[in-house]
């Protein structure tokens, strides 16, 4: 089958985004931007769990139950994340690395699995990394299922509203186009600030 032209340039955003945010918590070296490599080295456990501020949510051992302001650990196996029947706590608790990157690849995963899959995995069935070399690998192994899913589409599937049963989000009321740039935007920002907690998190440690 032949790829849709007009997603080629979102695959290359995907593919740059993912990449970039795999260097910047893998290194041993990332982009700096300008084309520029700085040298990194791993996230550890202690920035993966990291929490610079009262009551954050973040990925749990299930037999620990919820934390503050959390009602459930979402997910299968020893690890949850923390989450909240609706309507969710206000203001929004502050969320770790942790959090963040098992959020984006539950998203990818079920995404997936709802495009050219079972059509039937919900945020239940996803297990989460419990530790910073876990969450990488999960994160890899979901970016790549979900990038799987998007070569088995085609023209017509990408103006297909509800082409994407999600249970999650608002799949069935939306063309697939959409879908496919807003787990771009959700990639790009959630990326952006697991960079800048590392960032924040190495300041610490220096006592800057």
């Amino acid at each position: 089958m032949t790829l849709p032209a007009r997603i080629v340039p979102l695959l290359d955003q995907f593919d740059f985004a993912r990449q970039r945010l795999t260097d910047r918590m893998r290194g041993p070296v990332m982009d700096s931007g300008n084309g520029t490599d700085v040298k990194v080295g791993p996230m550890t456990d202690d920035e993966y769990f990291w929490e610079p501020g009262p009551d954050c949510w973040s990925v749990r051992r299930r037999a620990d139950g919820p934390g503050p302001r959390a009602t459930l650990l979402v997910g299968a196996g020893e690890w949850g994340r923390d989450s909240a029947d609706a309507p969710h706590p206000t203001p929004p608790p502050f969320t770790t690395i942790a959090w963040r990157l098992n959020h984006l690849s539950e998203m990818f995963l079920v995404r997936a699995d709802h495009t050219n899959g079972t059509r039937s995995l919900t945020r239940d069935d996803f297990e989460a990394g419990g530790s910073a070399e876990a969450g990488i690998a999960v994160f890899d192994a979901t970016a790549t299922a979900w990038r799987e899913a998007l070569l088995s589409v085609d023209d017509a599937a990408l103006d297909t509203v509800g082409y994407c049963t999600y249970p999650h989000g608002s799949d069935p009321e939306n063309p697939f186009w959409e879908i496919v740039w807003w787990v771009n935007q959700e990639l790009l920002h959630h990326g952006a600030e697991i960079a800048m907690l590392r960032d924040l998190h190495r300041l610490r440690r220096a006592g800057a």
